[in-house]
């Protein structure tokens, strides 16, 4: 059963949000689960080179798993999920590897956009989505409006996205606003800040997983994990299986979460 519930990257089977009572949540809290996960999803370079694999064969193995933890936060009736699929800075890398992320994304779209919309999912890309190509900055405003009025998890993809970046936008945001006598400074409150960065609507981050090895928030929603927990595994991101990401809603469930005070609140 439990075989069936994590399917795998090389079986052909659908691979099913998991029933709420299945094999693979019989150890979770279900009173004690994060309600916003959000989740780096490293080491598919370093997944594909291991195996003697282009870096992008380890992108394509990727984009299996994160359908995969999708359908697991469903199951969890998690509120959000939030993944990094694009920081500024990876436009550093090699063009052809940016050409064929860009395509992926297009491509990720075009197959899973219908089921996700089944699955009562609620889309959104955060980040300078306008700095990606045109075709795709359409496909993502269709999605959006597709899903708009679903009420299941909140799916973010942050693409073209840095946390001091989405920070800075809205820094400049409410400084026009304020310039343009609609809003006074002290009026420039926690929530105001909050709602004017790309999450707005979402909770806080209440847990951040990083996949391959290194603990570092690498510049991903600095604002919204004030009070995370934090979660690293040193298996690459396509090794990590819905019972892994099962793992790390078990290990969360155990912690004190004090917030600053002295005891769990």
């Amino acid at each position: 059963m439990l075989k069936k519930i994590l399917g795998g990257l090389g079986s052909s089977e659908k691979f099913e949000i998991p029933a709420h009572d299945s094999l693979l949540f019989k150890d979770i809290k279900w009173d004690r689960l994060p309600r916003h996960v959000a989740v780096i999803m490293d080491g598919n370079g370093r997944w594909a080179t291991g195996k003697g694999l282009l870096r992008t064969a380890g992108h394509t193995a990727g984009v299996k798993t994160l359908k995969n933890i999708l359908k697991t936060a469903i199951g969890l009736k998690l509120d959000a999920l939030t993944v990094y699929a694009f920081s500024t800075e990876n436009w550093k890398r090699p063009r052809p590897e940016v050409d064929f992320l860009m395509q992926l994304f297009s491509d990720y779209l075009k197959k899973e956009l219908q089921e996700m919309h089944e699955d009562n999912v609620q889309i959104h890309f955060i980040g300078r989505i306008d700095g990606l190509p045109a075709s795709l900055q359409k496909q993502m405003r269709e999605a959006e409006t597709l899903m708009q009025h679903n009420t299941g998890v909140k799916f973010n993809v942050a693409a073209n996205y840095g946390g001091q970046d989405e920070i800075l936008r809205a820094v400049q945001s409410l400084a026009a606003k304020v310039a343009a006598g609609e809003l006074r400074p002290e009026e420039i409150t926690e929530q105001a800040i909050d709602d004017a960065l790309d999450t707005r609507g979402n909770l806080p981050v209440d847990l951040v997983i990083r996949t391959s090895g290194d603990e570092r928030l690498s510049n991903f929603l600095l604002w919204q994990s004030a009070y995370a927990e934090f979660y690293f595994t040193k298996v690459n991101w396509p090794d990590f299986t819905p019972a892994d990401f099962v793992a790390a809603m078990v290990d969360f469930a155990g912690r004190n979460r004090r917030f600053g005070g002295l005891k769990n609140q």
